[in-house]
């Protein structure tokens, strides 16, 4: 079988392979709660919250394979299976059932905040080790901020 080279040291690839790990995770789990409170949300603002939603579930799709294509370039296999995702990921609980347009919001304003920390701890350790999934992450975290912002602005 045809083993993928890192130019990576091994202390490096490890620390970087982690943070890809991690944020592909987050990335998965994120389009997940987002869909699912996509689903579910009901009230008032259904329309915009849910058209908000798809937004999130899209920016985390696109980032996910941009995150796994990385590590796959670094002979890293990313793991995006349900069960890896299920266990590791940084995002509370998501409620079930039927949620209330402002509870979907607040779902949503804690679930990117969990992974934008974590985001910004990969931003961190991938300072020296690799700038160039520093720079991956840098514009995830960019993307996410927004979003965050935009679902606080949604119940102000």
């Amino acid at each position: 079988m045809y083993v993928v080279k890192s130019p990576l040291s091994d202390a490096d690839l490890k620390t970087v392979a982690e943070a890809l790990q991690g944020a592909l995770v987050d990335l998965v789990d994120l389009s997940l709660v987002a869909k699912q409170v996509h689903w579910n949300v009901v009230g008032p603002r259904f329309r915009s919250v849910h058209l908000q939603l798809d937004e999130v579930v899209d920016t985390a799709r696109l980032h996910s394979d941009t995150v796994a294509e990385r590590a796959a370039t670094l002979g890293v296999p990313p793991d995006g299976r349900a069960a890896t995702v299920a266990t590791s990921s940084g995002i509370g609980v998501t409620p079930d059932g039927w949620i209330k347009d402002e509870d979907a919001v607040a779902t949503l304003v804690d679930a990117l905040a969990a992974v934008i920390t974590r985001m910004r701890e990969r931003v961190d350790a991938t300072a020296e080790p690799d700038a160039i999934s520093q720079d991956i992450f840098i514009g995830i975290t960019a993307d996410l901020e927004k979003h965050h912002w935009m679902f606080q602005a949604e119940n102000g």
